[in-house]
């Protein structure tokens, strides 16, 4: 299974047999200068409307978009609701966290999370193996936020995403500020990384990679 970041909260998960799954396609322009989306793909999955995270009609392949919990081309995904903020949705409106398997790893796309996981909601998650989380602040939780929520989930591998860089010009932090102080951390020049179940790191592992657009 590879995993490609193109950007922002936008992720390309390509199993062994080729099915493409991409998260949160974005809208480019603006502070948000990634390079406009091209990839096709076969799933689509949207955590909440707005213009950085529901770019669907950038995705070409005809692909099935999925919002909430439902079982498409064989792969199996769990919604989990949350909020876009800490005000119980009252700011930025809700916020839905995808997991879902691809090749025997568990992935848990946060979405724009921008609270502290209750009980039941870190239990409707499940294992995870592969965390990918919003670490920037401001819109989402921040640095302090996302670490106690890497400490709960105890993911094998976190791969960091929606945080201030040269093509994304938000009021929010950098990648920096999470990174600080944490041991097993990878800083990658390359935007896709191929995992495979048995050889999933024993301690968890912190990747920070290129976007590719």
């Amino acid at each position: 299974m590879r995993i490609k970041w193109l950007g922002h909260s936008c992720f390309v998960i390509t199993s062994d047999s080729g099915l493409k799954i991409m998260t949160d396609p974005y809208l480019s322009g603006g502070s948000l200068s990634y390079g406009k989306i091209t990839e096709a793909a076969d799933i689509v999955t949207v955590s909440h409307d707005h213009s950085d995270h529901n770019n669907v009609a950038a995705v070409s392949g005809n692909p099935e978009v999925v919002r909430g919990s439902a079982r498409v081309k064989g792969i199996e995904f769990r919604a989990i609701s949350s909020y876009h903020d800490e005000a119980g949705g009252r700011m930025r409106g809700s916020n839905t966290i995808f997991c879902f398997e691809v090749d025997g790893i568990a992935i848990c796309h946060l979405g724009d999370l921008g609270h502290v996981l209750d009980d039941k909601q870190v239990a409707g998650l499940g294992g995870v193996d592969i965390l990918l989380i919003p670490v920037g602040g401001y819109f989402t939780i921040d640095v302090k936020t996302a670490t106690y929520v890497c400490e709960r989930l105890q993911p094998r591998v976190v791969i960091p995403m929606h945080f201030k860089n040269e093509r994304c010009g938000f009021p929010i932090a950098g990648v920096d500020e999470f990174l600080g102080g944490k041991s097993g951390v990878s800083r990658l020049d390359k935007s896709e990384l191929e995992f495979e179940k048995e050889g999933l790191p024993a301690a968890a592992q912190i990747i920070v990679l290129k976007p590719q657009l």
